[in-house]
């Protein structure tokens, strides 16, 4: 009786645990087949077919003149698949790519945790003895292959770097920031056109589907690679952009510290945006050595900063004009109101200087021989606010909004800037003396300047700058005229008149301080500017436009540290007028317009 109820128990015992188990393999089947049939569905998926992205050709760009000026050049990169390679093999392919085996480690691991199954890029821009080791070593280097990408390259002889900017690897905190489109190892522009117009010039990636084995081994393309999506290249870019003009700059510059912007006055299209020192932007279109990195970016010449947006200097008398035309807008003066400049202007107990003794000067006379007493007078009587106020108009202490996303805003001294930064009533007119011959507080930039060029050529019309007139989508066919945008800054007719014939006589006229920037057969118009300098010798600008009677060319040069802007700045505007509108320089050719300035009156030049 006993043995029988013992077996009973033991039965039912068994059939308790024989239900349990076949419930969590129920449960399990269940779990598996339909809560989570997508998910594992889809990594099993993956280890059968692996898409392995194909990079597009990033978008061309072409000068106002359709010259290719940021071309494409084919490169090959070093891949590594994580779930496939083995540790093992870390030391031989470190060897063969002559990496650190840390570096090498880190960029697999990184892999990783977006896509085990995704060939990680580990080294760009390979030579051709590297992509021969990693053939003849493919059966050891499980997981290790080699991508093509295409690497830009500039036809051309100019750089253009602070431009059309750079590209590189794309930065952790970026891939977190913008979204799937990017992997671990894809190129995105840093800097210039190549990062304002990133979205266009990307393209769009292709994806390769390849079918591995259980063990990750390739097998071949999947259906023959007709279901592989192909990649989308990337949209061109047509500037308006002179590359000839860009290139005498450069060269005009080559052993300067210093800036040229050259604007079109009928709608803000950049003729040349030049900053010197500058730097090889194919330096930084593939793989940038760290020793060049460094180099980079502790030369103390600094010639990554874009000093034709970014700097924030007093631009000296070529801001005469602005405060001209402020009074005479206002009725402060009329051009027949005199100053009898006799060398110098006392006022308190400071004595403000001139370079020359000018007799009595009107407003147009003060602008051709860039009398500073007249304008030491003109600011104090003209008052702070309105000079602020006409400041603001020609877009002075605030970005232009270039299209290039870098640029300083400058700045605009006001009432309210002094007192925030000296205390209400504890600044006097005497501040303002020196703000009359654009010195003192003010900064701007050559970009900003150049604009302010733009407006005196044109009569009113600001142009927001800008480098890009056209996007041609690839995939659409289709043109995307760049709208212009354009404000309107109304003054009398008579007062455009009167400051712009002051600057076609400081050019052409003698006696005038920017005859250097003459230019054969052609009437510029400019005005020359010498900015003290705190930190070292005078900086030397010129801003004028061509040809006078009928604008093309607006222009800004910035040399710094060399002294006159009639000696240093104006020659240069004159030899990049002279390229644009002639397409050459033809000033030492047979038959060309005569343009012989007299002895003396090169002697005479100072401002």
């Amino acid at each position: 009786m006993t043995e029988n109820v013992t077996y009973h128990s033991r039965k039912n015992v068994f059939y308790v645990i024989l239900g349990i188990v076949f419930l969590v393999f129920l449960g399990r089947l269940i779990q598996l087949q339909f809560l989570y049939s997508e998910k594992y569905g889809k990594m099993s998926s993956e280890n059968a077919i692996r898409n392995v992205a194909v990079a597009p050709l990033r978008g061309y760009m072409y000068d106002r003149n359709g010259i290719l000026v940021v071309d494409n050049r084919p490169a090959y990169n070093v891949t590594v698949t994580p779930v496939e390679f083995e540790n093992k093999n870390l030391e031989l392919l470190t060897e063969i790519l002559k990496m650190e085996k840390g570096e090498v480690r880190e960029r697999i691991e990184k892999g990783k945790k977006y896509n085990r199954f995704s060939p990680v890029k580990i080294k760009r821009d390979v030579d051709f003895q590297t992509l021969s080791f990693v053939e003849e070593y493919s059966g050891q280097l499980k997981g290790v292959e080699y991508q093509f990408e295409p690497k830009r390259y500039y036809p051309t002889k100019a750089h253009g770097s602070h431009l059309l900017g750079y590209i590189k690897e794309i930065t952790e905190s970026q891939l977190q920031k913008l979204g799937e489109f990017y992997r671990q190892g894809d190129i995105i522009g840093a800097s210039g056109l190549e990062a304002g117009y990133e979205k266009y010039l990307r393209g769009k990636k292709g994806f390769e589907l390849i079918t591995v084995d259980a063990e990750g081994k390739i097998i071949g393309n999947y259906n023959d690679g007709k279901s592989d999506i192909q990649p989308v290249e990337g949209d061109d870019l047509e500037l308006t952009l002179d590359i000839k003009v860009q290139a005498l700059a450069e060269s005009l510059l080559s052993d300067k510290r210093g800036a040229v912007v050259a604007i079109d006055p009928n709608d803000g299209g950049i003729i040349a945006l030049v900053s010197k020192p500058d730097f090889n932007p194919e330096l930084l279109s593939g793989v940038t050595p760290l020793n060049v990195w460094q180099q980079l970016n502790t030369d103390p010449t600094k010639p990554l900063f874009n000093r034709a947006t970014l700097t924030n200097y007093p631009p000296g008398s070529t801001f005469k004009m602005l405060l001209a035309l402020a009074a005479l807008q206002e009725g402060i003066i009329d051009e027949n109101w005199r100053v009898n400049c006799r060398g110098s202007f006392t006022f308190g107990n400071k004595v403000f200087k001139d370079m020359h003794v000018h007799g009595p000067t009107n407003v147009v006379e003060a602008i051709q021989r860039s009398c500073n007493v007249f304008f030491y007078q003109l600011m104090l009587k003209t008052g702070l606010p309105t000079w602020s106020r006409y400041g603001k108009q020609f877009g002075f202490g605030t970005p232009t909004g270039i299209d290039i996303l870098e640029e300083n805003s400058g700045l605009l001294p006001s009432e309210e800037y002094y007192n925030r930064r000296y205390g209400k009533g504890r600044w006097t007119q005497g501040y303002l003396v020196s703000l009359g011959i654009g010195q003192g507080e003010l900064g701007v930039s050559p970009l900003q300047l150049a604009a302010y060029a733009m407006v005196l050529a044109n009569e009113g019309k600001y142009y927001k700058p800008h480098v890009v007139d056209k996007i041609k989508e690839k995939e659409n066919k289709k043109n995307i005229k760049i709208q212009t945008e354009m404000r309107q800054i109304n003054l009398k007719k008579e007062v455009w008149k009167s400051v712009r014939e002051g600057l076609y006589r400081a050019v052409n006229v003698s006696g005038g301080t920017g005859a250097s920037a003459r230019v054969p057969g052609i009437n510029v118009a400019g005005k020359t500017g010498t900015a003290q300098n705190p930190h070292g010798k005078d900086h030397a600008w010129f801003i004028g436009f061509a040809p006078y009677e009928n604008p093309k060319i607006a222009i800004c040069v910035l040399v710094e540290n060399v002294g006159y802007g009639g000696v240093f700045a104006a020659p240069i505007a004159g030899l990049c007028i002279e390229q644009f509108l002639y397409g050459e320089i033809i000033r030492n050719k047979l038959n060309q317009p005569k343009l012989i300035l007299p002895k003396t009156e090169t002697e005479q030049i100072r401002d």
